[in-house]
């Protein structure tokens, strides 16, 4: 009998990939089935599209089409929608760069027109990344952007029910202001950065007593802001100064000296200017005290006339004219070097200064009870990411402001009588441009027909909190809803870095509008860092890009190279070394692939062989560890599991001993049968297992040596042999086939050759022909 491989291709090869995704798309496998009750909705973040995609990003989302995959193979139907986030400060300030232009400058409609020609084009090029990377969600169907007029309606929608349940108003309050951007931004949006400083110690004079006191700031340019000078209660220096008043240096205002906990007697001096406002420390005390604020910054970032003869300085110009002329006075006693936490904006890296500004807010701060509740309940992947949210929840003291001034996003449908103030809310359901479409109706409360149209948006966050709301059809479609979010099991996938953001809005809005829990999982990635453990920028030139890894290698060994790298939550050093050395592990596995391929598809057996009955009572514990860690979304332990058995066990040891048997050399037709059953049996579980992982190569081979149709239409493989034997005898086979292939390399004799005076341990007997005929033993 000849033995030929039933796969032809010698080597698996990426153009294979390729191949597969056209036949994909044909396919049904990876659509929603409303008729299948088990329901898993993944709320796929939806990412901004750019001109590159970074490699990060492709790493993440590979990691949600692995639990994907993993849950229709468990039985579940997938809602799994590709969406993509269009709206805000990225693609305005892209605009401006690309295009040489202002946004204030430019007629609104021409911008946005500008603005939806790069989204449109990024758009394309994201989609086909993803589409390359293997990711099975749905690009049809149930695709959304979130600038799309139906998005758009949604989040006016949900705007004027929070409105007519009292959660939203107008205000005004201090706020965060970024001046590049010439809009407000909530907390969620400020980072801080490191820099270099000065802390300067002017002199005040105590009115009451005519002695100096000395306070220590690094912001002296706010000096005209300064309402109140705050000293520990328990601080003696400052003991006798309680309810004193001291007198502020070039302005000559008198503010009042008192106690408060927030002052540090051991930062700078111990006394504390309070102004208006040079941190969020400045704006709760400000609050708390009932203090009344002088806008001291205007929103051209530049100071105004409270600041006197520097008025239209910015603040950096100013702080130089005000030490030069303390100085002159003789009142600034040292000046520190310091290294400061500047708040910079998240978006453009700009600092920050807090402004009084009249916006829109959302209540959240009576909240926090039941989104800390929401977090309780949410099982957590990997759990110690709980602690984060729960952090954050806490940290919350304001409502959150979620007006912005800028042009490309949702604008708030509202007009506004000019008369007597009015707000009218836009009753409809479809989406509106306020700035754009004039109202008609008469002002119920003073018959006025001059409106006011609102022209700012809002927060981009404002859109992406009801994605899990969007995809299952809130609103649009009540069976549809029902079914995906109210009985479906619901993924939150997102990196850690916007637990704060887009999880923490997400659990607060849908909670506000539905009063249900978003989500049943939440599934946390690490960031990606070079080589050398840095985070990846072009500065430091170690960007790598999805596309020419992909080109390189294919999509299946980055996958395989995720699955080995990427632990739960954890960051990860992205190397092209080792995305090549997963792909060595393909290669290993077309080559297994190939092999077994030449042996006749057996699907039942009188009787196993002992050698047969080892290695598939091995392959059915790797099958429980697997389907363990797949139910936890950890399908980072079972690629390392499924890689050590295929090539260390299975591979180096199993397929060396059963080669001559399998092609009945020495063996008779039933002791070649166990072998031809038990090699496809162990390389179908194993394409199975695999799946989720490396998709492309899997069901390559799946469909040239098992089926006609997509492996992926396949669920998880039941067990493999009903009893597990021999399994405290691996260890000793591999010690054993690796001392005979050592002492034959050291005596000179060939792999093939016979050997003579090795003994088969007592423990091995049972596999003595496989063995005896695998090493030539004589």
């Amino acid at each position: 009998m000849e033995f030929n491989p039933g796969i032809e291709e010698k080597r698996w090869k990426p153009e294979f990939e390729e191949e597969l995704i056209e036949k994909w798309s044909n396919e049904s496998w990876w659509k929603l089935d409303l008729k299948n009750k088990k329901i898993f909705v993944i709320d796929t973040p939806p990412p901004y599209p750019a001109p590159f995609w970074h490699i990060g990003a492709a790493i993440s989302y590979s990691m949600q089409d692995m639990i994907a995959r993993i849950k229709r193979m468990q039985g579940y139907t997938v809602l799994y929608p590709i969406g993509m986030d269009r709206n805000g400060i990225p693609i305005e300030m892209y605009v401006e760069k690309y295009e040489n232009l202002d946004m204030w400058s430019t007629p609104r409609e021409e911008f946005e027109r500008l603005c939806k020609q790069h989204l449109d084009k990024w758009t394309t090029n994201t989609i086909n990344i993803m589409k390359r990377l293997g990711l099975s969600g749905d690009y049809t169907e149930h695709y959304y952007e979130t600038d799309s007029p139906s998005y758009r309606a949604l989040t006016q929608k949900t705007f004027k029910i929070l409105w007519e349940k009292g959660l939203i108003y107008e205000a005004e309050r201090p706020n965060n202001w970024c001046p590049h951007c010439n809009t407000t931004i909530a907390d969620a949006e400020v980072e801080y950065k490191e820099k270099q400083g000065e802390i300067y110690h002017i002199k005040f004079k105590v009115r009451e007593t005519g002695k100096d006191l000395i306070i220590a700031t690094t912001r002296p340019e706010l000096l005209a802001g300064c309402k109140l000078v705050i000293v520990h209660p328990e601080d003696e220096r400052y003991k006798e100064l309680h309810g004193m008043h001291a007198v502020v240096p070039i302005y000559n205002t008198e503010v009042e000296i008192r106690p408060h906990r927030e002052a540090d007697p051991e930062f700078g001096t111990g006394a504390v200017m309070i102004c208006s406002y040079g941190d969020s420390s400045d704006v709760r005390i400000f609050r708390e005290q009932g203090l009344e604020p002088v806008k001291v910054i205007g929103t051209d970032n530049k100071l105004t006339e409270a600041a006197g003869k520097y008025k239209g300085l910015t603040p950096e110009e100013a702080r130089r004219e005000i030490v030069k002329d303390l100085e002159e006075q003789g009142l600034i006693v040292k000046r520190e070097q310091l290294t400061q936490k500047i708040p910079i904006h998240d978006k453009c890296r700009t600092r920050i200064e807090i402004i009084p500004m009249r916006e829109y807010y959302l209540k959240q701060v009576d909240f926090k009870d039941q989104l800390l509740e929401y977090a309780s309940q949410i099982l957590w992947h990997p759990e110690r990411y709980r602690q984060h949210l729960e952090n954050w929840i806490n940290s919350v003291t304001i409502d959150w402001p979620i007006s912005r001034r800028r042009y490309y996003g949702t604008e708030i449908p509202i007009w506004k009588c000019k008369k007597c103030g009015y707000i009218h809310i836009y009753e409809k359901d479809d989406y509106v441009k306020p700035w754009k479409q004039e109202l008609k109706e008469k002002c119920p409360k003073c018959g006025s027909t001059d409106w006011e149209p609102e022209w700012r948006t809002l927060d981009t966050w404002m859109d992406s909190s009801i994605t899990i709301l969007y995809i299952t059809k809130w609103l649009r479609d009540k069976e549809f809803f029902e079914k995906c979010f109210l009985n479906g099991e619901k993924l939150r996938p997102q990196g850690y870095e916007i637990i704060r953001t887009w999880l923490y809005y997400s659990l607060l809005r849908v909670g506000q509008l539905i009063g249900k829990r978003a989500f049943d999982h939440v599934f946390i990635n690490g960031m990606g860092l070079d080589a050398k453990g840095r985070k990846m920028s072009k500065s430091l030139g170690n960007v790598l890009y999805p596309e020419e890894l992909i080109e390189k290698y294919g999509a299946d060994s980055l996958r395989m190279w995720i699955g080995l790298e990427c632990g739960i939550g954890e960051n990860y050093n992205i190397s092209e070394e080792k995305i090549r050395g997963a792909q060595k592990f393909l290669v290993k596995l077309w080559n297994i692939a190939r092999f077994i391929s030449a042996f006749p598809l057996t699907d039942k057996v009188e009787e196993l062989e002992e050698l047969d009955k080892w290695i598939l009572g091995e392959l059915e514990e790797l099958r429980k560890r697997v389907l363990k860690n797949y139910e936890e979304f950890d399908f980072h332990k079972a690629a390392l599991d499924l890689r050590s058995f295929t090539w260390n066990i299975f591979a180096s040891h199993y397929l060396e001993l059963v080669k001559r048997r399998a092609r009945m050399d020495g063996f008779n037709e039933k002791e070649a049968r166990s072998a031809w059953y038990t090699l496809h049996k162990t390389l179908k579980t194993l394409l199975l297992l695999l799946a989720p992982i490396v998709p492309f190569i899997t069901d390559k081979i799946w469909r040239q040596l098992y089926s006609k149709e997509s492996i992926h239409k396949e669920p998880f493989p039941e067990s493999v042999i009903e009893t597990v034997t021999h399994r405290d005898i691996t260890e000793k086979i591999t010690e054993f086939n690796s001392r005979v292939w050592n002492t034959k390399k050291e005596k000179g004799i060939k792999f093939y050759e016979p050997i003579q005076g090795i003994e088969i341990p007592e423990e091995l007997r049972i596999f003595e022909k496989d063995i005896r005929a695998t090493h030539r033993l004589e």
